[in-house]
């Protein structure tokens, strides 16, 4: 679908939060009353008036990002000038680097887009991305490329980041051994920090088409950058209705009041039913397959940015309705009262699948004929939802009237902007992971890298093991 331009048309899309199961009167004795929620509306009204002014001073710039028309005409020239020229990209990233572009793949591309001939994918490349480096899965990808046709994205936004590093100086390696050294640098294109870093060193030095990631933007705040949109671009998504979407969402996310702002709301939920029910899970459960990667993708956002010292943030666990009813809803359901369920619903389906009437003299199948696919999700969703509160399980539904870029857009920075209003709340940095970064270092330390000896030393001596303790 296009871009939304009347603002008929964008109400009629605007996706919903209902929360009845949140609240005590469906989920009695585990959901929040009114009270306890109305109680957060003054420190609501504080953080929504802190996020406007750091906003302002430019401390939020991912919220500013659905605004910047320059940069997404910038990114639509780009894929212009090269369409036609390759017939499959590769993203070259990690985490919030290829987590973003998958949502947007995977959401907004037609089922098995890949496998279908390219005159039904408009000229447009298949689309790849390695997200991680076991060496099998990665040497498989490179086996069956033609790499003479394909563009490799390479996004580190350091310009360090040892996965994607390791994944670009082996490609580079292999399309100067096919291509020779300067043809090889149109079948490459980075995305990286403006000014620093070693993938920037290397940008000005080659010569190689670029891109950049603002300034204070993090990887798991990016999919409204180049991180996401080009690659968006390149395979023909709608990157003006992300942003349209987005904007849209933005609006409703100004309101001082935690009745009407659905971040605000979600968010100081969420927390309470942390920190007063001891709800410390949250599972996100979309009902649709383009979705499924919606919930890793949230898996990063929530823990990354909330999870910090002295125990606090809330667990993300993403899952899939009505795959995961055969899986793990029996936890869901009679295990600890422990968890939060998001579902995610979409109205209307871009198909219609009728099931057919057959075996009239057997009624365990019977019943189905004469019904659709559509209808059978939708109603195990109900189901579940209505189960689960029955059972005390608090759950709340975020629905889209149809699933399309300009709805994904709206969920997409309801979810951003929720958690950095969580992350007020639980008094966290929510843009920093100094949990990672430890690792990062260990890492180096491992693989020899200058200036991290200590840490070689580190884990030679305290990650010694016991023979005894393996068998």
């Amino acid at each position: 679908m296009g871009t939304v331009k009347n603002n008929t048309s964008k109400t009629g899309l605007r996706i919903t939060l209902d929360f009845n199961n949140l609240m005590a009167e469906s989920a009695q004795g585990e959901g929040l009353t009114e009270r306890e929620l109305s109680g957060t509306a003054e420190r609501a009204r504080q953080i929504l008036q802190e996020m406007q002014e750091r906003r302002a001073q430019g401390q939020l710039p991912f919220m500013d990002l659905p605004y910047q028309r320059g940069m997404v005409k910038e990114i639509k020239e780009y894929a212009r000038t090269v369409q036609g020229k390759y017939t499959d990209l590769v993203i070259l990233g990690i985490g919030g680097s290829a987590l973003g572009g998958i949502t947007l793949h995977h959401a907004l591309h037609p089922p098995f887009y890949n496998l279908l001939p390219p005159g039904e994918r408009k000229g447009c490349p298949r689309i790849f991305f390695a997200e991680n480096i076991d060496p099998d899965g990665f040497h498989g990808l490179l086996d069956i490329l033609e790499v003479r046709t394909t563009l490799f994205h390479v996004i580190s936004k350091s310009g360090e980041t040892a996965e994607t590093m390791a994944q670009f100086l082996i490609v580079k390696d292999l399309l100067v051994k096919k291509l020779g050294k300067k043809r090889s640098r149109e079948n490459l294109l980075i995305t990286t920090d403006a000014a620093s870093g070693w993938l920037r060193q290397i940008c000005r030095s080659e010569g190689l088409a670029d891109f950049t990631v603002p300034q204070g933007v993090g990887g798991r705040f990016s999919v409204f950058t180049p991180v996401g949109l080009l690659p968006a671009a390149l395979t023909g998504i709608d990157c003006e209705g992300l942003l349209s979407g987005a904007r849209f969402m933005d609006g409703l996310c100004k309101r001082d009041d935690v009745w009407k702002n659905p971040a605000a709301l979600l968010a100081a939920a969420l927390y309470l039913l942390d920190v007063r029910r001891g709800k410390r899970m949250v599972v996100m459960m979309p009902y649709c397959d383009a979705l499924k990667d919606l919930a890793y993708w949230f898996r990063q956002l929530w823990a990354e940015s909330l999870g910090k010292k002295d125990e606090v943030g809330p667990t993300p666990i993403n899952a899939l309705g009505v795959t995961d009813q055969h899986s793990q809803l029996q936890l869901y359901m009679e295990g600890p009262l422990d968890k939060v369920i998001i579902f995610i619903a979409v109205k209307q389906y871009q198909k219609t699948l009728p099931i057919p009437r057959a075996y009239p003299g057997l009624e365990g199948l019977r019943y189905l004929g004469g019904h659709t696919l559509n209808e059978l999700i939708a109603a195990e969703r109900m189901a579940t939802e209505y189960s689960l509160t029955k059972n005390r399980r608090v759950n709340c539904t975020v629905t889209l009237p149809e699933l399309n870029a300009f709805t994904l857009g709206q969920l997409l920075y309801l979810l951003e902007t929720a958690t950095v209003f969580a992350g007020s709340l639980y008094q966290v940095n929510p843009f920093d992971q100094p949990g990672v970064e430890e690792g990062k270092k260990l890492t180096y330390g491992i693989m020899g890298r200058k200036g991290y000896g200590v840490k070689k030393r580190e884990i030679k001596e305290g990650g010694r093991k016991f023979k005894k303790y393996i068998i």
